[in-house]
């Protein structure tokens, strides 16, 4: 039992990374019905961008963490204008796809050249030592990742709702065309969720880097297991997307102890199958009817 406690738990803040990178995919599907398939090399380039800043620099790491958000603002947003603006204004459906998957092989070969290929260790800023909770071991870090995850996922959901941004971004959403007629700048609606969406990837990225090696490399996997959880947990839901989040990351956990690690992979993907097949909107999403 006490065992199982333990996987839990680390599963528990594996699926809660999951759940921030797939929290980005649903920030610019919800403003322009596309998604930055580098979304891992956001979070790759923040991680590293954060190790370089208290490495090199000397930065505290609460003091590196707004630098690193802006640095994952600008990157979201030069993304979206090179990559994802064009696409959409020659209403392509593939070229977006395209775009962000080229962008995203760019920003890992520059990060390979700029840091090298093998994987660096990340300071932690906590003390190392487990804390024990119900008969398991669990690291401050551990419990940086959940906090740290619910309380960015939190803020940008209020900033949605409470603010005139997020009545245009669900303007933006419902109808873009309408959305202009009523004098939302829907270019700039869309380029500022790609900046959100990369802003928080980079902050999973520095979450993270304590726990795991940090490299060029790190980002792939990431991102394309959050985008499951998108899918998972559905694109149009918030709790969905931590719901699959946890889902996935304690399947990996326990299957990797119980089965082997060669499996780990395979919980996911098979959930991933099965919600396609069952419901693919998501166990949590909303099947949109569009008048045609």
């Amino acid at each position: 039992m006490q065992i199982l406690t333990q996987l839990v738990f680390s599963g528990i803040a594996l699926g809660m990374i999951y759940a921030v990178i797939a929290f980005g995919y649903q920030l610019t599907f919800s403003t322009s019905d596309t998604l930055n398939f580098g979304q891992g090399e956001s979070l790759m380039l923040g991680a590293l961008v954060g190790l370089t800043l208290v490495t090199r620099f000397g930065l505290n790491y609460w003091l590196m963490i707004p630098l690193v958000c802006l640095f994952g603002a600008l990157q979201g947003a030069f993304v979206e204008r090179i990559g994802v603006r064009p696409a959409i204004k020659i209403k392509s459906e593939f070229g977006w796809i395209m775009s962000t998957i080229a962008l995203g092989i760019i920003f890992k070969n520059v990060a390979e050249n700029v840091w090298g290929r093998d994987d660096l260790r990340f300071p932690s800023p906590l003390p190392e030592a487990p804390l024990k909770f119900l008969g398991a071991n669990v690291l401050p870090m551990e419990i940086l990742v959940v906090v740290g995850a619910l309380l960015m996922m939190l803020s940008v959901e209020l900033f949605n709702r409470r603010s005139i941004y997020g009545r245009a971004v669900v303007a933006t959403f419902n109808d873009r065309d309408a959305a202009k007629l009523m004098g939302i700048n829907t270019g700039l609606v869309i380029t500022f969720s790609y900046a959100l969406s990369s802003l928080t990837a980079a902050f999973a990225g520095v979450l993270i880097a304590p726990l795991t090696l940090t490299g060029a490399t790190m980002g792939a996997v990431l991102g394309l297991k959050a985008f499951a959880v998108a899918i998972i947990g559905g694109l149009t839901s918030g709790m969905g997307i931590i719901v699959g989040g946890i889902i996935l990351g304690i399947a990996e956990t326990t299957t990797g102890f119980y089965l082997s690690t060669g499996y780990k992979d395979v919980p996911g993907l098979v959930l991933l199958l099965i919600v396609l097949a069952v419901k693919p909107a998501g166990l949590f999403g909303k099947t949109a009817i569009k008048k045609v």
